[in-house]
């Protein structure tokens, strides 16, 4: 007794045991519908974001995430006072019955990301007993742990290596199939090996295989190529004669993997090998060793299998999972396989996998030598379940006797529907067969002997042909056991393993296959990856995984982040990465290998990587078998390949899955430790004006108050479970205006326009306007939530496929979140998407995008965007992440099914630019605002003066910029219509109008400007809004604040009369168009307004600034929001509106604008649209002309924003060429000054006075189009 109560007295200061109990409380719903695109499923749902729906298993679970403050076992967890209520069978709605548990299945998992433990209680709600269907009201839980903090864990040993590749002369070659090839002397010489003076024993083959890599961490595999053993026939002499060469055993394409469930490499057709001649000698194969002790087992026969199994097509085009043969127009098909020396006393099994996709039962015979051997039948598909197909497989014990050849028949029975395509997918027969040699090579192996144990004796007959047996168990290190020319020979091996051997033949040698390049270039991003400039060890904070044909765009991206962001970045090129981590083969987890390398070998784990950048576009096709295939950076897909929705998912985050045991998904996860971004460009033009987007969003012309919009936006209620979307995001636009209200918040909600009727169905036209205005005018987020598509968001088309292309908000891109249905689905080339187009756009729609390649849930698409704005905008701090970062943490906390469809399409170090706080109103009137302050009145003349400071309220005294302001009227109060009669009317407010938007200077952190308050405002007072934002000369930097203190309302009594109208000036573009000139389709419209009282922006009915277009008097274009007043002078201002696809032609705007008195002015402007697809050249001249020595060339063209290649010839009255000046040029307006000549030839000497003829040729290489003009010019 006293020494156990010492060993517990030990233990104690260094394990104390802890317990985690807890309750929890279960709400049920009394909706059961839920929409994945237009697919309906009933199922019970409760509230709250700890729901989730596996749609593969038809199943509803609780994630519940629980605090961890120790270490807990998974083991440990115990539900207890479980609280039940009936329900009806009924109730399930469209639930598999059939994975509804007995009773409560609950299991604990922990996720790590980051060293950040994460905890989910996951049990399905639902039981059932011999009484019927329950479901949990409430139930308590309790997980038992220890905290073991004084026990410190061993750091890991960083093993930052070097490539075998680093140095040496390397020759790469290639195989397909498994088995032992031979290299002859002229094979080397044709890889391009002198051989002259080479001992054959420095000869190295390199190689791991042709499988694919594992997808779970928890699964070896080499971190570089693997020397192989390999024998040469002849080298004893260190010469290699021409009758020598090389045998080894490779591992092709061919190979079973389990986590696929395939034969065929999904990524690759090749499986690479390499040599090299220089160093050490070489690995040989070594003799097999055997057992000494007595056989138990005898063995004359092996487990030969075969399959068929070829990869043609995708059904889905989506997932992993592809098919060969189809079964339509030829629904009957024979596949022949042959077996030698079969053992026919065994049967042989056969295993077949089929599919099905037909709107009826439909089936599959399999007739075996003519033999019925089974039946596989198929449900009709279900419209709108988003079921693409159906498989089946013949049961697992099916077999038939056993023959040399065989003929496999399938019939393909559609039911009369001639639509109806039935699918093969693999066909593996597995035989016994007689250990005999008959001229070929042939591996053989026992199946059982993993399950047995003792030494087993493998006796082979008609040997004579056989001169060697190979153990090709490890690939790296063969062994052989040699035949001498005896008829039959044993040999022995041990038990308790599954042993691979090959019987060689030495007239059946198989040939390798000479690549297009055969010499490899010398690499070692192993060993340099975390090297500097001074070749010293860096981490890593940031890489970007580019293939090599777009590495100049993307070093681009990394050198300004490098200077900007102060990141450490990294620029790897995927053919470098395949070369090392995966012995030249393309696949995903080579990839996820490279990233894991540097995430484990940080010199701590606060230095680890932080953001993996996937410079390219992905597809489903990693074999590009499909026409204009996008498979620039392979990514990864689920294995469930016969649904649209959730399982069938596509993600990046398996890139970012660095713990043991991850990688291998089989449902959601969660413990994603690396912020993962896609930039999903297919060229080098497209990379290149990303990579110009996100460096615009940084630039010193993207500073403005857009950056203090934030934009919600809902779909309508076609249906009534769609009435939750407008009433959750009025929920979360209101919490967001809380915990930030610097923002201001504009809402969207389509159910609070009036629905127009169109041939095409319902419309919101004003809405789909109030949208397209929120990006051009500037917004820093765009969240819609709703129903949607690949070709655009709601059904009354709100958003199509081309909107995206036509946006004009350069350096105003928002982040653009779309949790809906498929909006960004890249990964299909067949059908590019709305959400590509949006980001696509090189001069406007959106810097990067949160958006889904799936359909998703609605309910869990309405909780994933209420906790993804939490971290998005990180409540309660004023510390932010970068945008993907704020959805890598919100994806682990709440992994679900959902969550694993939802994509971050960007630069994912890109910081959300959300200004720094803060800025504070001081005095109204010159009266501090701590002190009663006067109202803002209709028509009263107010002063308002204010101060930049940090979050602690220190004014920032070195603060010189310029200031914008907004100030809102009181709140509106509006409800929703209730248009199609699904929803009951929401009250839902919104921002009053804008009755100032003005600039002033910031000096020494201090401000003050003046303004008339418009005579429009409503009377009765209320709070309103004041909107701040200031930007720092010379500075990147930027502030926002807010003041809702103000009231607004009320009538000045006093003042001044004011009858006099505005004046305005009008242009297209910029100020040098005249009336009547050319523009492109999608001009701005430029109003230079002045006042001395002011331009009004309130409002006020039918005092509103408009534009109309072509007499349109029922269309205006409401122009209040883009107009803002000068640098400290709110008496003058401007506008710039961007109009779209005007039709080619004449056209012509009336304009009208008051000012705050309500004196109006009317001006008109016309202008000629040319055609975007040609190139106009109009008021082409030289200024000044005459001149001596220095002149510029003008021209005005229709092609603004776009580079044009520009050619200026200069040439004698005698046709002579005198000069020539080449140069882009780009231009925000239609004039282009930009070429400038000093009168010099082309060798710098001056010409002569006279008279010179000028030809100006413009080309556009985005439409190859080209013009071309002819002028004179005099030189004095």
């Amino acid at each position: 007794m006293k020494k156990t109560l010492l060993v517990y007295l030990i233990l104690i200061p260094f394990v104390s045991f802890a317990q985690i109990k807890g309750e929890a409380t279960i709400e049920w719903l009394e909706k059961n519908e839920m929409f994945f695109g237009e697919n309906k499923i009933n199922i019970p749902q409760f509230v709250g974001s700890s729901f989730s729906y596996d749609s593969s298993k038809k199943a509803i679970y609780l994630t519940l995430n629980i605090s961890l403050t120790s270490n807990y076992n998974e083991n440990t967890l115990q539900i207890s006072n479980v609280n039940y209520e009936s329900i009806n069978e009924s109730q399930l709605g469209d639930l598999d019955l059939a994975n509804i548990p007995k009773t409560i299945e609950a299991s604990l998992k922990i996720n790590e990301s980051r060293d950040l433990k994460q905890a989910f209680i996951i049990l399905s709600p639902i039981v059932k007993d011999d009484f019927g269907y329950k479901r949990i009201k409430s139930f308590s839980y309790s997980i038992s742990g220890n905290n073991a903090s004084r026990i410190s864990q061993t750091n890991k040993i960083n093993a930052v290596t070097n490539s075998v590749l680093a140095t040496g002369d390397w020759y790469q070659f290639y195989i397909e199939k498994s088995g032992v090839y031979k290299i002859s002397r002229s094979f080397l010489q044709q890889l391009g090996i002198n051989l002259s003076g080479i001992n054959p024993k420095k000869i190295k083959l390199y190689g791991n295989g042709g499988r694919m890599l594992p997808l779970s961490n928890a699964t070896y595999y080499p971190t570089d190529l693997t020397e192989n053993a390999i024998q040469i026939i002849g080298e004893s002499d260190g010469v290699f004669n021409d009758d020598d060469y090389i045998l080894f055993y490779a591992e092709g394409v061919d190979t079973w993997n389990q986590e696929s469930q395939t034969n065929i490499n999904l990524y690759d057709t090749k499986s690479y090998y390499y040599i090299t001649v220089q160093g050490n000698d070489g690995k040989r194969i070594s003799n097999m060793a055997q057992p000494s002790g007595n056989s138990t087992l005898s063995l004359t026969t092996f487990d030969d299998r075969q399959f068929y199994e070829l990869d043609l097509v995708n059904i889905g085009r989506l997932g992993r999972k592809w098919f060969g043969e189809v079964f339509d127009v030829n629904q009957e098909q024979e596949f022949s396989f042959n077996f030698p020396n079969i053992d026919t006393t065994t049967p042989t099994k056969l295993s077949i996998n089929t599919a099905s996709a037909a709107y009826t039962v439909t089936s599959f015979k399999v007739l075996a030598n003519g033999q019925d051997v089974g039946t596989m039948s198929f449900p009709a598909l279900v419209q709108y379940s988003g079921i693409l197909f159906y498989e089946n497989t013949l049961p697992s014990n099916t077999t038939f006797p056993s023959s040399d050849n065989v003929k496999i028949k399938l019939t393909y029975n559609n039911n009369g529907v001639p639509g109806s395509k039935g699918y093969l997918d693999k066909i593996i027969l597995t035989a016994k067969r007689n250990l005999t040699g008959y001229g070929k090579q042939f591996p053989f192996q026992y199946d059982l002997a993993s399950s047995s144990l003792g030494i087993v004796n493998y006796t082979i007959s008609n040997a004579n042909g056989i001169s060697q047996i190979w153990d090709v168990t490890d690939l790296y290190n063969v062994t052989s056991l040699e035949n001498t020319n005896q008829a039959s020979f044993s040999f022995k091996a041990n038990l308790g393993e599954l042993r691979k051997y090959v019987a060689i033949d030495a007239s059946d040698y198989y040939t390798p296959l000479k690549t297009s390049k055969t010499k490899i270039v010398n690499q070692n991003l192993k060993g340099t990856v975390f090297k500097n400039a001074q070749g010293q060890f860096q981490d890593i904070d940031y890489v970007i995984i580019t293939p090599a044909f777009l590495a100049n765009s993307a070093e681009k991206l990394a050198n300004f982040h490098r200077s900007y962001s102060n990141l450490n970045v990294k620029v790897i090129q995927l053919e470098n990465i395949y070369q090392e981590f995966s012995s030249g083969k393309q696949d995903i987890a080579a990839i996820r290998n490279c990233i894991k390398y540097i995430y484990d070998n940080a010199s701590t784990s606060e230095k680890r990587i932080k953001y993996v950048n996937l410079f390219g576009d992905a597809s489903y096709d990693y074999k590009n078998r499909t026409p204009n295939n996008t498979n620039i950076v392979p990514i990864y897909h689920a294995l469930n390949s016969n649904t649209t929705g959730e399982s069938a998912f596509a993600s990046d985050d398996f890139f970012g899955l660095m713990d043991t045991g991850e990688g291998h998904i089989t449902n959601f996860f969660g413990g994603i430790d690396i912020a993962v971004g896609r930039m999903i460009n297919d060229n080098v033009s497209q990379a290149d004006e990303m990579v110009n987007k996100v460096i615009e969003y940084h630039d010193e012309k993207s500073y403005g108050s857009w950056r203090n919009n934030y934009v919600m936006v809902s779909d309508d209620s076609d249906k009534s479970s769609d009435a939750s979307l407008q009433r959750r995001q009025n929920i979360l636009a209101d919490k967001i205006t809380f915990e930030k209200p610097f923002l201001n918040v504009n809402k969207i909600f389509l159910d609070s326009y009036v629905q127009e009727a169109s041939a095409g169905g319902a419309r919101y036209p004003k809405g789909r306007i109030d949208l397209f205005s929120t990006f051009e005018k500037g917004s820093l987020v765009v969240n819609y939530l709703g129903h949607g598509g690949e070709d655009g968001l709601a059904s009354e088309r709100l958003w199509e496929k081309s909107d995206g292309e036509n946006l004009s908000n350069q350096y105003k891109y928002p982040l653009f979140i779309t949790i809906t249905c498929d909006f960004s689905r890249f990964d299909n080339p067949s059908r590019p998407t709305a959400g590509e187009f949006t980001y696509w756009n090189p001069k406007g729609g959106a810097i990067s995008m949160i958006t889904t390649i799936r359909e998703i849930g609605q309910f869990s698409a309405e909780n994933f965007n209420d906790l993804l704005a939490i971290n998005l905008f990180s409540y309660g701090s004023n510390q932010y992440t970068t945008i993907a970062e704020a959805l890598r943490i919100s994806k682990n906390s709440n992994p679900n099914s959902s969550t694993n469809v939802v994509f971050y399409i960007g630069d994912p170090a890109l910081m959300l630019a959300i200004p720094k706080p803060k800025i504070r109103l001081t005095k109204v009137n010159d009266i501090p605002v701590s002190q009663p302050i006067d109202d803002f009145k209709s028509l009263a003349k107010m002063k308002l003066s204010g101060e930049i400071t940090d979050e602690n309220n220190i004014l920032l005294t070195n603060y010189n910029g310029e200031l914008s302001t907004a100030i809102f009227d009181k709140f509106i109060s509006r409800t929703t219509l209730n248009n199609d009669g699904n929803s009951p009317e929401m009250p839902f407010n919104e921002l009053g109008e804008t009755i100032f938007r003005g600039n002033a200077s910031v000096t020494n952190g201090q401000f003050e400007f003046s303004f008339i308050v418009p005579r429009d405002i409503r009377v009765p007072v209320a709070n309103g809004k004041i909107s701040f934002y200031a930007k720092k000369n010379q500075f990147f930097e930027n502030h926002s604040g807010h003041d809702t203190s103000i009231k607004v309302g009320g009538i000045n009594e006093n003042a001044v009369a004011d009858n006099i109208s505005p004046i305005v000036k009008l242009y297209m573009n910029d100020e040098t168009f005249v009336s009547g000139g050319t523009t492109n389709e999608s001009p701005f419209l430029v109003a230079n307004l002045e006042d001395e009282s002011g331009i009004n922006t309130a409002s006020g009915i039918g005092h509103d600034i408009i534009a109309i277009l072509d007499g349109d008097v029922d269309n205006p274009f409401i122009l209040n929001d883009y107009y803002q007043t000068n640098l400290n002078d709110f008496t003058k201002g401007t506008l710039r509106f961007p109009l779209r696809n005007l039709a080619v032609g004449l056209h012509t705007i009336t304009f009208k604008a008051w000012d705050v008195y309500n004196n109006p002015i009317t001006a008109e402007i016309q202008f000629i649209v040319v055609g975007n697809d040609s190139i106009a050249l109009t008021h082409v001249l030289n200024y000044p002309n005459p001149f001596v020595n220095y002149t510029e060339f003008w021209f005005s063209h229709n092609r603004p924003y776009e580079p044009l290649e520009v050619q200026v010839q200069v040439i004698t009255i005698t046709g002579k060429v005198v000069w020539t000046r080449n140069q882009i040029v780009t231009t925000e307006g239609f004039l282009s000054k930009e070429i400038t000549w000093d009168g010099k030839d082309d060798f710098g000497n001056k010409i002569g006075k006279g008279v010179y003829v000028y030809k100006l040729t413009v080309k556009s290489n985005l439409t190859n189009s080209k013009a071309e003009k002819f002028e004179k010019l005099v030189i004095l």
